[in-house]
């Protein structure tokens, strides 16, 4: 029965006690009724029912009745964040439970003061209130009570940081839940265990237990069970970084409770959907979502939610930069939760206003505003918070170059960390304790504090089990410490050791990837001794190979050979500006002058919409032979830059490069005419793609898509968004005479088809429109669209990364003849976007392009490439003469036709005569 269904039950119970003159009878109708609209988050309508019932109790004698009505009331009031309010009502039920000697009714309203007071962040009180209702259950032998208890105790310690104590608690309440065969009841310890286990930074246990609430939720039809494990599955993949995972369990949340007509709940999925927004740096659509939050606790009365949601706008505007509102919605939060008597949120406000005081420079606002509300974390006894608010005082003062004092700061933060087992906070803290001495010149005491960060971090990655995604997105989260650990080994000539220390924090993530995709679980971790560390990775450098870290205005390069140690070289760069990186600057410069820029629209495989072809570069006007010395004095920067330091050392014809930053986009190729040239994601990843078995990657089959068919993609006027691509077609035509395979095209090249085949074959290659942002990929929509929608959607036709995320690739060569197919964003392990998902999918080679790229020029570019492939040469020998081969034509000499093209992951050939 729905709640809905209930309020009209209760109603013609109401209305028969009415009918007969039962008053009793109607005053427990009008106690169901505000039970029924609680349940519905209509929580003024609810106590407008209680109070009903109240009146009649009082009317007619019914002591017991009107404990239940206080009760009931209190909690009502408590779910409006009125907590004086509802510690009123639930003293006056447990004065009255005491009156008749209802022992169980003692505990309930011990149970619900505890409640209310942690609610105030009164935790102390609450944990007293909490283990009198436990007392008391065991004493009735309530085990059900008992188990109440016990889980409130546990989120009584959560909110004191003290989350092993918490845990031990919430598997009491566990262990009595399963006794009494309470499936609701297990349900609720798995969610306060994963809530704890959150806390802990151990999300991927935290995920295991929110799983297995849904999991019983959805068995017993609890709808609203369900919308709560949603909400803390979202919060979960919230914290490791996992954005979009997030939203998904958030918008599941809200539509249950929109389902079920729970507005409190639809307020909360609001508040978490702004949060995450936020955090995908989407401010706009964060504000909408809290601003939904706060309309809803306005309509409901609730006032600590419009406390949370002012906060919680607070904060999306300051990271819009709008520092004005963002001050003024903290002011409002402030004010709720002094109204409301919410120390620990009244704490998170001053916290939020000394952020925006830091945020402008007003570094000693901030101070006064974060020591305000560390006070009140002091008070509350919530040690956890009162080990971030050190955190942000020391980074005030290390702004304001105060370091003894900062220091300071950050040992109470490490010291609080280690207290409360909280390793994020840890590895945090001896990150801020390395760049304060760093900034000291103590480069010993920041080499020791950097080295523990990483150590502490790499811990908490540990515990992720197997999803991938989840390592790599907490990966760039604390990424910032090997850098910093390298930059002050530099600084003391440890360059072996710094080297090291660039490529373990730059291979990490990408590594887990690989050793999954491979199957390779008994690979064994790199040790942690230094020389055996490099040794490793000396004795698995087959080719000279430069290794790249970028340092703000200093390029740090190591050069090692099979015979010879690395070399250490560094160079300078001066910024153009404040706040500008220089690699980028030097590297936009540099394309810019080659008409290849990122934003660059005339080219005829990349995803813009249509445009005015009287507005495009005509190819007349492209096909301009251009002087080869032209094209040196335009990338001369970019080439003194990384070969100038180390030019002495190139010898040879063959160099790998492991970029970093911004150069991981750099067109390596066209910086050297005499070099073949291709790039790694780091040092290690190779020696693991190199390491796999033999029969790991296919050596027949090719699957050969070119120019899908998209004439239905059209847009409001019905006009095809896209252009066919004749050459595109041509191309894939070519190669699959080359090697006896028929070419996907048209419409038979569908999304659907292109991934039912791909994980078997050695070969694949895509000739189709790409996108700028991260090389995307648009296939002929699936077959069904037109039942759906009018016009395909994405998911009917575009290849993305997320589509390749469940793959095993066996290929040995992908090729991306697509528009930006090796643009995406920058992280710490390279390029994040369609070329390194194929790596990620377990491909030992992608060859991906860099900028727009010309129809017929690729044409002409990839016959010259699969020419070379087929008389046996490597494909990066093969991609360096193709690149000749264009450079030294009449119509296609610029360097925007032939320099974008890279070869990711290892140097292969392709076995043409066993109909790869």
């Amino acid at each position: 029965m729905t709640e809905r269904n209930r309020i009209e039950y209760h109603k013609q119970q109401l209305n028969f006690a009415k009918k007969v003159g039962d008053r009793a009878g109607q005053g427990r109708a009008y106690c169901n009724l505000g039970n029924a609209y609680q349940s519905l988050g209509q929580f003024q309508q609810a106590i407008e029912y209680h109070k009903q019932h109240l009146s009649i109790a009082i009317e007619v004698g019914d002591r017991a009745g009107k404990g239940v009505a206080y009760c009931n009331l209190g909690n009502a009031y408590q779910s409006l964040g009125q907590f004086q309010q509802a510690i009123e009502y639930h003293k006056q039920h447990l004065s009255i439970a005491i009156e008749v000697g209802d022992r169980a009714g003692q505990g309930c309203a011990y149970g619900n003061l505890g409640i209310a007071y942690k609610s105030l962040g009164q935790f102390q009180q609450a944990i007293e209130y909490h283990k009198q209702h436990l007392s008391i259950a065991i004493e009735v032998g309530d085990r059900a009570g008992q188990g109440r208890a016990y889980g409130n105790l546990g989120n009584a310690y959560d909110s004191l940081g003290q989350f092993q104590q918490a845990i031990e608690y919430h598997k009491q309440d566990l262990s009595i839940a399963i006794e009494v065969g309470d499936r609701a009841g297990q349900g609720r310890a798995y969610c306060n265990l994963g809530n704890a286990y959150q806390s802990l930074g151990q999300f991927q246990q935290a995920i295991e237990y929110h799983k297995q609430d849904l999991s019983i939720a959805i068995e017993v039809g609890d709808r609203a069970g369900q919308g709560r494990a949603y909400c803390n599955l979202g919060n979960a993949y919230q914290s490791l970084g996992q954005f979009q995972q997030a939203i998904e369990y958030h918008k599941q949340h809200l539509s249950i409770a929109i389902e079920v007509g729970d507005r409190a709940g639809q307020g909360r999925a609001y508040c978490n959907l702004g949060n995450a927004y936020k955090s995908l740096g989407q401010f706009q659509q964060a504000i909408e979502y809290h601003k939904q939050h706060l309309s809803i606790a306005i309509e409901v009365g609730d006032r600590a939610g419009q406390g949370v949601a002012y906060y919680n706008l607070g904060n999306a505007y300051l990271s819009f930069e709008d520092f004005k509102q963002s001050w003024e919605h903290h002011k409002k939060s402030l004010s709720i939760r002094i109204e409301v008597g919410d120390r620990d949120g009244e704490g998170r406000a001053y916290g939020g206003l000394g952020s925006v005081c830091k945020a402008l420079g007003d570094f000693q606002g901030a101070i006064e505003h974060y020591k305000q509300s560390l006070s009140i974390a002091k008070e509350v006894g919530n040690r956890s918070s009162e080990g971030y608010i050190y955190a942000n005082l020391g980074l005030a003062y290390l702004s304001l170059e105060q370091f003894q004092q900062a220091i300071e700061y950050y040992k109470q933060q490490l010291k609080i960390a280690k207290e409360v087992a909280d390793m994020f906070l840890e590895g945090r803290a001896y990150q801020y304790l390395g760049m304060a001495h760093m900034l000291l010149g103590s480069l010993d005491e920041a080499l020791g504090n950097f080295k523990f960060s990483v150590k502490a971090f790499d811990t908490i990655r540990a515990s992720f089990i197997s999803e991938d995604a989840l390592k790599i997105s907490f990966h760039e989260l604390y990424v910032s410490s090997y850098r910093y650990l390298c930059r002050v080994l530099i600084a003391l000539q440890k360059t072996d050791e710094a080297l090291y220390a660039a490529e373990r924090g730059r291979a990490a993530a990408l590594l887990d990837a690989l050793k999954i995709k491979y199957g390779l679980t008994s690979l064994s971790p790199i040790s942690n001794e230094t020389e055996e560390d490099f040794a490793f990775i000396s004795r698995n450098t087959s080719v000279l190979t430069m290794f790249i870290a970028l340092d703000e205005e200093a390029i740090s390069l190591w050069v090692l050979g099979k015979k010879t140690n690395a070399i250490f070289r560094q160079a300078a760069l001066k910024s153009g500006g404040a706040h500008e990186d220089p690699f980028n600057a030097l590297l936009k410069d540099s394309l810019d002058k080659i008409g290849a820029g990122r934003d660059v629209r005339c080219e005829n495989r990349s995803l813009d919409l249509l445009r005015d072809k009287s507005t495009s570069s005509t190819k007349k006007d492209d096909k301009i032979s251009i002087p080869s010395h032209e094209i040196i004095d335009w990338l001369q920067p970019l080439h003194d830059i990384v070969f100038g330091p180390i030019e002495d050392l190139l010898d040879g014809d063959e160099l790998v490069v492991v970029p970093d930053g911004a150069l991981c986009l750099a067109p390596w190729t066209a910086l050297t005419e005499t070099l073949s040239i291709r790039i790694i994601p780091s040092l290690t990843s190779l020696k693991v793609i190199r390491d796999s078995s033999s029969e790991y990657h296919s050596k027949t089959g090719a699957l050969l898509v070119g120019d899908p068919c998209l004439k239905k993609v059209t847009n409001k006027r019905d006009k095809p968004i896209y252009d066919q691509l004749e050459f595109a077609k041509k191309e894939v035509e070519m190669i699959g005479k080359l090697l006896n395979s028929q070419p996907l095209t048209g419409e038979a090249a569908t999304k659907e088809e292109v991934l039912r085949r791909i994980d078997s074959v050695a070969l694949i290659h895509i000739a189709a429109h790409g996108g700028k942002e991260a090389g995307e990929i648009a296939l002929a929509p699936n077959p069904g669209w037109q039942s759906k929608t009018r016009i395909p959607t994405e998911e009917d036709y575009m290849l993305k990364m997320s589509d390749l995320q469940a793959i095993k690739l066996r290929a040995r060569l992908v090729v991306l003849s697509c528009c930006h197919s090796g643009q995406g964003e920058v992280s710490s392990e390279g390029v994040v976007g369609m070329a390194r998902a194929f790596l990620f999918a377990g491909a030992r080679s992608v060859l991906a392009s860099l900028w727009a790229i010309d129809d017929e020029a690729t044409m002409v570019f990839m016959e010259c490439f699969y020419q070379h492939l087929r008389v046996g040469e490597s494909a990066s020998t093969a991609l360096q003469k193709a690149m000749k081969r264009l450079r030294d034509s009449d119509d296609f000499s610029a360097p925007k036709y032939w320099a974008p093209f890279v070869l990711i992951g290892d140097d292969v050939t392709i076995e043409f005569d066993v109909n790869c």
